[in-house]
This record gives C-alpha cells, structure tokens and sequence, in this order.
C-alpha cells in the first residue's frame, strides 16, 4: 500500500510540473521610453496573498526593468513613503490614483501587477502608467502554471512517508494519510518550483517591453 501511494502521488507530480507560459504585451506608439529613468512598482493586487508573496514577485518585475535600462525604487522604500501621505492600496489601484503615487515618490512612471487568478494555473497583468498625465505607456499580460500542484503534491510525498514511518504496523494507512495532508498544507508555501514557473510567466509578460534606449535587450 506504501509503495502504491507514494507512486500515485510522484506521477501526479510529474504530470502537474509540464505546463508552458504565454505572454504578450503592447506599447504606446510614439512614446519616448528614455524618458522614463526611474519606475515604481506600486502594488502587487488579485489573488495573491501575504507580502512576502508580493515582494517577490515585486523582486521579479524589477529585475525585468532593470535589463530593460530602467532604474526601479526598493518596494520598502515606495511602502514607507505611500504611508506616510496616507495613501492605502485601494487608493492606487485606478490609473489616476498610481498616477497620483507616483507625483507623491518623484518617479515619472509606475507599474501596476494585477493576478486575478492564482490556483494551478495563473493570470497575470502589469501596465507601466506614465505619471504625468495617468496614460497606460505599456501593457503586458500572461498565463501559466504556478507550480502550486507540484508544491503540494511533493509535500504530501514527504508527509505520507513520514506519517507510515511514524504509525504503528496497522495504522500505516491512516498515518500515511494523516501525513500527506499535514505534508500536502505545508507545500502551499512559496517552493523554489512555484518561484521557477512565475519567473517564467513574467519574463513571458514583459518580453517585449520597450528598454529604455535602443539596442538594449
């Protein structure tokens, strides 16, 4: 019975980590992108859940605009000033009011990260709004898999084969169980894995983000 459930559970893992991510964005024709040196990403909204999320997910996009010539602001930095002028996330969710944020940091340009979907799979939108007059300068959207299943799936794994060590000879069913679900809750955290695939879901949203100065990738 050991054998059999954790082979169930390792095919599963196997099946749920082959997912592609698709991307694609688009640009204001015309708009000079040297102009933009510095980019505030003001909020990560949607589904997702915990700042230690966000924030990496912040980390990801900066990285992003960095290979793109642009200079991001520390995410630490954005949230200690917003709170200062009393700014709440609801208040910059709309074009005019990340506009608004972005008169308050000195930054001509901020990014907007929208996930309305985070389960297995994921959505995922950011728009670049030019601060002077709230105009969208660069959208971007994409899709993929979280690596969620996977996360889960190997953390049950591990709590089904400790929870048949732990148990008595007739209890190794009901420990094995027992395990895979404290296993299974404890893979809901961020993994490597999860952080790997929205990597890759992000690097597809911005892959043709102007950079800032022409030739530069």
């Amino acid at each position: 019975m050991r054998t059999v459930c954790v082979c169930v559970l390792l095919a599963a893992v196997i099946v749920g980590g082959c997912a592609s991510s698709k991307g694609e964005s688009y640009s204001l024709v015309g708009f000079n992108f040297a102009e933009l040196d510095k980019v505030a990403i003001l909020e990560v909204t949607g589904a997702v859940r915990g700042e230690t999320v966000k924030n990496e997910i912040g980390t990801f996009f900066e990285i992003e605009l960095m290979k793109r010539g642009y200079s991001p602001i520390a995410r630490s930095e954005i949230q200690s000033l917003l709170k200062e002028q009393e700014f709440q996330a609801s208040d910059i969710t709309s074009n005019t009011g990340a506009a608004a944020a972005g008169n308050v940091l000195n930054v001509p340009a901020v990014m907007l990260i929208n996930i309305p979907k985070y389960k297995e799979e994921m959505n995922m939108t950011a728009k670049l709004i030019n601060v002077e007059d709230a105009r969208i300068l660069w959208i971007g959207n994409g899709s993929g898999t979280t690596g969620k299943t996977f996360a889960t799936i190997l953390g049950a794994v591990a709590g089904a084969a400790a929870g048949v060590a732990v148990a008595g000879e007739g209890d190794q069913l009901v420990g094995g169980l027992a395990g895979a679900f404290v296993g299974g809750v404890a893979g809901q955290a961020l993994s490597p894995q999860q952080a790997e695939q929205i990597k890759k879901v992000i690097a597809k949203v911005c892959e043709s983000m102007p950079a800032r100065f022409v030739g530069q990738r």
